[in-house]
C-alpha cells in the first residue's frame, strides 16, 4: 500500500503543480480579504460563516501567517493573539496563558482543541498541561483562537476560550512536502506531509523527528523525539468520515528561574557568573541522582528525560446531512498518554554566609567541629568560598522533582442541526452531546539539594569541621539536603456529560441573534494514599515523607449550567457590530484531589461580557473588542517553600477579580510591497474583597491591587515586506509587555520590557523555499515570572537585591529548507 500510496502522489504531483503555477501564495490572498475566512471553531450548524460574520472575538492564524513565525512552542504561537498574556520562556512545554484577565496559570482558563475535539479534557490536569502532550508541526494548517464568547458553550474547561488546531486536509491532487530546519543551539529537525487520493479515499501521512541542545544548554541534549500520524478520509455527497492515528514520542526541557540580581544602575541582569540570555541551573551535576525513599528503595531522578511523553491518539470524525438543511456529526477520540515530568526547581536563593549562619545549630550534632563549610560534592576538598564563589557567594535551595502521570481518556462529541425558516425568519438549531472519561495515575517523589550559583550548576555538601579544615561530620548525601520532601500515589477517576442547545436566528438579513445554554455534570472517584515520615538515621534521610499503608478515597460529583446570548449586526458583508454576553463556569477536576482526598473544590464561576467592531477591507482590515470579565471567589494556592521542614507550605485563598480592557487586531495594506499588522490589548485587571492573615497574625487588605502576571499593556507590531515579485518576504516582529507584579501584595514588580523577532522567506522555485529566522534579536532579558515558590500572595523576595526570576531564552538562530511536490 504504501509503494502504491508514494507512486500516486509523485503521478499527481506534475499535474498539481501545473494547476497551481500562477496562483496567489497563500498569506496574499489571506492578506486581499481577511475577513472571508471561514471559522468552524465556536460555533455549530448547516452552514458557514467568515470572521467578519460573527458574534464573538476570534483570531485566525493560518498557513503562512504560522511559517513565518515559526513558533518554538505551542504557547509561542499564541502570542500574536491579543487578550491573550502568554509566557513560553520555559521551553516547548509547560507554558502559561492568562486570558482576558482570568487569573488562571497553565491552561486552566482556556481549551486546547485539535480538530474541534479536546486534546485534553482537563488542560490543566494537575501538573499534566495540554500544551504538553500536544506538539506543533506541518500536518496543522492553521490555528483558530475563541477569545470568551461561545468557547464555554461548546467546549468543556473553556471559560475564557478555545484553541483549535486544524489539521491538513488532503485535496484532489497529489501532494506534499518536507521542511528540514537546523538552529544554533544544536536543532536538526525535520518535518514532513504527503497526502493523495488513493481510490475512493484519501490517505495523508506527516509528522516530524527533532533533535535540539536547547538554548539554555543544560550539557546534555534537552529535546528529542516526535510524532507521526496517518488519516484515512473519504467523501460521499451527503456525507464524510475520517480516522486519524497519531502516535508522539518525545522530550523536552523545562526551564526554571534563573538567579537575578539589580544593579546599581537599577538594570536587572543575571547575578555574576551566571548567563541570563543562555544559563540555566540544571547540568550535569542534577543530571541523575539515586534518591533514597522512605522504604529503602531508590527512586531514578533522570533529568535527561526532561517531559517524556509518549501518546497514542485515535480520533474518529463523521458527519450526515440526511436531509436538506439537516447535518449530523460526531467526533470520538480516545488517548493513552505516559508523561514523566523531571525537573530542576530553584526554591530558594541566598548568600552562603546566611545559610550557613541558620544552620548553626548543627554543630552541636558534630563534637570536635568547630565551624560549618560548604564543600563540593564530587570535589570534597574544594571549599566554597562564601564570600566570592562564581562571583556571586550565593547558593540555591534545588529541588529536584519527580512526576509519573499516565492517563487514558476517551471523549465523544455528537451534534445534531437543522436549519429552518420560521414566519420570516431563519433559525439554525444544534443539539449537542459531549462525553469524557478520564482514569489516571499520580505519583511524585521530590528531594532538595544544595547547589552552587552557575550556570550548570554544581553540587554542595554542608560538613562540619575541625579546627585543621578536617570534615568531623557531613550532614548532606552528595549534595541531597533532604530527601523526600515530596510523595504522592494517587489514582482517580472522572465520567463528564454535558448537553448543550445554540441557536443562531437570523431576524433580518443584517441582524442575527446567538445564543445557547450548557448543563455539564461531573463525578470523580478515587483514593489518595495518605503520608508519614519516616527517619532512616542520616541527616539527608531523617525526615523521608512516605506511605503509610492507607488510603483515602473521595467521590464527589458537580454540576453547573453555562449560557450565552450575543448579537450581530452586519451592515455590509466588510463591516459589523457584535455584542455579547457569557455566564461562564470551571468544574473541579481530577486534578483538584491528586494531592489531597480531602479537598473542598466548588464551581468556579465567570460574568463575561464584549463589545466588538468589525472592519474588513482590502486596504486596512480592523477587529476592535471591550471586554469585561468578573472571576467569582476564585480559589487559589499560595507556596511557600521552608528549608527546615524541607516542604512546601501551601495555603487556599479565594478572592473576586475584575477586569476591564480593549483587544485590538488589525493590519494596513497600502501597497503590494509592504504591510503591517499588530494587536494590543490594553486592561486593568484588580482583585477585589482580598484579605490575607500573615504568619505573624497581621491583616493584609490587598483589595483593588492588580492581578498578578497581567501587564496592563502589551502590543505586538509586525511590518512585513514583499519584494522580488513577492518571492522575498521580510518581516519584523516588535513586542511589549508591560509591567508585571509576581504576588498578589504587589510588593514583587517585574519591570516592562520589548523585545524583536526577524523572519524571512525566500522562493526559490515553485517547489522550493528558504526560511531564516532570529528569535529575540535585541537579547532582551525581559523577566516573565518571578519565584512562584516564594510565594504568590506576600513574596519571599521582596526587597531582596538577589531573587530568582525566569527571563526570556536568548538570541538564538533557525533556518529551514522546505520542499513542496
Amino acid at each position: 500500500m504504501t509503494t502504491s500510496f508514494i507512486a500516486l502522489v509523485l503521478a499527481g504531483a506534475a499535474q498539481a503543480r501545473a494547476q497551481d503555477r500562477g496562483a496567489p501564495q497563500a498569506d496574499q490572498r489571506d492578506q486581499a480579504d481577511g475577513g472571508g475566512d471561514i471559522i468552524v471553531t465556536g460555533r455549530a450548524g448547516t452552514g458557514d460563516r467568515t470572521k467578519a460574520e460573527m458574534s464573538y472575538s476570534v483570531t485566525r492564524i493560518g498557513e503562512e501567517a504560522l511559517r513565518l513565525q515559526a513558533p518554538t512552542s505551542v504557547t509561542e504561537a499564541l502570542k500574536s493573539v491579543p487578550g491573550f498574556w502568554v509566557e513560553a520562556s520555559g521551553g516547548e512545554a509547560s507554558g502559561n496563558v492568562r486570558a482576558r484577565g482570568v487569573p488562571v496559570d497553565g491552561y486552566g482558563s482556556i481549551q486546547l482543541l485539535e480538530d474541534g475535539v479536546p486534546v485534553q479534557h482537563d488542560p490543566a490536569l494537575g501538573y499534566l498541561n495540554a500544551d504538553q502532550a500536544f506538539r506543533l508541526d506541518e500536518t496543522i494548517e492553521r490555528i483558530e483562537v475563541v477569545r470568551g464568547g461561545p468557547a464555554s458553550l461548546f467546549y468543556s474547561n473553556a471559560p475564557a476560550g478555545a484553541v483549535n488546531f486544524i489539521p491538513r486536509q488532503v485535496g484532489d491532487h497529489a501532494e506534499g512536502l518536507v521542511k528540514a530546519t537546523l538552529g544554533a543551539d544544536s536543532l536538526y529537525r525535520t518535518d514532513f506531509w504527503v497526502g493523495a487520493p488513493v481510490g475512493e479515499w484519501k490517505l495523508a501521512v506527516g509528522g516530524f523527528y527533532r533533535s535540539e541542545g536547547g538554548v539554555r544548554d543544560p550539557g546534555f541534549t534537552a529535546d528529542h523525539g516526535g510524532q507521526v500520524r496517518g488519516t484515512l478520509s473519504r467523501a460521499w455527497d451527503r456525507g464524510t468520515v475520517s480516522f486519524d492515528v497519531k502516535r508522539m514520542d518525545d522530550t523536552v526541557g523545562f526551564y526554571t528561574g534563573i538567579p537575578m540580581r539589580t544593579d546599581a544602575d537599577g538594570k536587572i541582569r543575571a547575578v555574576p557568573g551566571f548567563n541570563g540570555h543562555y544559563g540555566t541551573v540544571a547540568g550535569p551535576e542534577t543530571e541523575r541522582a539515586r534518591m533514597i525513599m522512605g522504604d529503602g528503595s531508590l527512586y531514578d531522578f533522570d533529568n535527561t528525560q526532561g517531559t517524556h511523553v509518549k501518546r497514542t491518539q485515535i480520533t474518529g470524525k463523521f458527519t450526515f446531512e440526511p436531509w436538506d438543511d439537516w447535518k449530523i456529526s460526531n467526533t470520538s477520540r480516545y488517548t493513552d498518554t505516559w508523561t514523566q515530568r523531571n525537573g530542576v526547581y530553584p526554591n530558594a536563593l541566598q548568600s552562603a554566609a546566611s545559610l550557613l549562619t541558620q544552620q548553626a545549630g548543627l554543630l552541636s550534632q558534630a563534637p570536635g567541629a568547630t565551624a560549618l563549610q560548604l564543600r563540593y560534592a564530587t570535589a570534597p576538598d574544594q571549599v566554597f568560598d562564601t564570600a566570592n564563589q562564581n562571583g556571586n557567594g550565593l547558593v540555591i535551595i534545588g529541588g529536584l522533582r519527580g512526576l509519573t502521570l499516565p492517563v487514558k481518556e476517551f471523549m465523544s462529541d455528537t451534534r445534531i442541526s437543522h436549519r429552518f425558516d420560521m414566519g420570516g425568519t431563519t433559525h439554525d438549531l444544534t443539539f449537542g452531546y459531549y462525553f469524557a472519561h478520564l482514569d489516571e495515575d499520580f505519583g511524585r517523589y521530590s528531594s532538595t539539594s544544595l547547589l552552587d550559583v552557575r550556570d550548570n550548576a554544581r553540587r554542595l555538601d554542608l560538613v562540619a569541621v575541625g579546627a585543621t579544615g578536617n570534615i568531623v561530620k557531613t550532614f548532606t548525601d552528595h549534595g541531597i539536603y533532604k530527601y523526600g520532601y515530596e510523595w504522592e500515589d494517587a489514582h482517580g477517576q472522572q465520567t463528564t456529560h454535558a448537553l448543550y442547545l445554540a441557536d443562531e436566528w437570523q431576524i433580518t438579513p443584517k441582524l442575527r441573534i446567538d445564543g445557547g445554554v450548557r448543563w455539564e455534570t461531573m463525578r470523580t472517584r478515587g483514593t489518595v494514599a495518605l503520608k508519614t515520615k519516616v527517619d532512616r538515621g542520616t541527616p539527608a534521610t531523617s525526615s523521608i515523607i512516605t506511605g503509610n499503608g492507607l488510603y483515602a478515597d473521595y467521590d464527589d460529583s458537580f454540576n453547573h449550567a453555562t449560557w450565552t446570548l450575543g448579537a450581530n449586526y452586519q451592515f455590509t458583508r466588510r463591516a459589523g457590530l457584535f455584542a455579547r454576553y457569557t455566564s461562564a463556569n470551571r468544574l473541579p477536576g481530577l486534578g483538584n484531589y491528586v494531592t489531597n482526598a480531602t479537598a473542598k473544590p466548588f464551581v468556579q464561576t465567570m460574568d463575561l461580557g464584549e463589545v466588538g467592531l468589525k472592519y474588513v477591507s482590502p486596504l486596512v482590515e480592523l477587529y476592535a473588542t471591550g471586554f469585561w470579565t468578573k472571576y467569582n471567589n476564585i480559589s487559589f494556592t499560595n507556596y511557600r517553600f521552608d528549608l527546615n521542614s524541607g516542604a512546601s507550605v501551601t495555603e487556599a485563598l479565594y478572592a473576586d477579580t475584575q477586569t476591564f480592557g480593549l483587544e485590538l487586531e488589525g493590519a494596513l495594506r497600502p501597497v503590494r510591497w509592504f504591510d503591517l499588522s499588530g494587536t494590543a490589548t490594553i486592561q486593568d485587571p484588580r482583585y477585589k474583597g482580598l484579605t490575607y492573615v500573615d504568619a505573624a497574625g497581621k491583616t493584609n487588605d490587598y483589595d483593588g491591587n492588580r492581578l498578578i502576571r497581567i501587564p496592563t499593556l502589551s502590543l505586538r507590531l509586525v511590518p512585513g515586506f514583499n519584494l522580488l515579485g513577492d518571492r522575498l518576504r521580510v518581516q519584523a516582529s516588535w513586542e511589549y509587555e508591560g509591567a508585571r507584579y509576581v504576588d498578589t501584595a504587589n510588593s514583587v514588580r517585574l519591570p516592562a520590557y520589548a523585545t524583536v523577532n526577524l523572519s524571512t522567506r525566500f522562493n526559490i522555485s515553485d517547489q522550493l523555499s528558504i526560511f531564516g529566522y532570529v528569535d529575540n534579536l535585541n537579547n532582551s532579558l525581559g523577566l516573565t515570572e518571578g519565584n512562584p515558590r516564594a510565594g504568590e500572595v506576600q513574596n519571599g523576595d521582596a526587597g531582596a537585591n538577589s531573587f530568582i526570576a525566569r527571563p526570556l531564552i536568548g538570541r538564538n538562530f533557525r533556518a529551514a529548507l522546505m520542499y513542496r511536490f
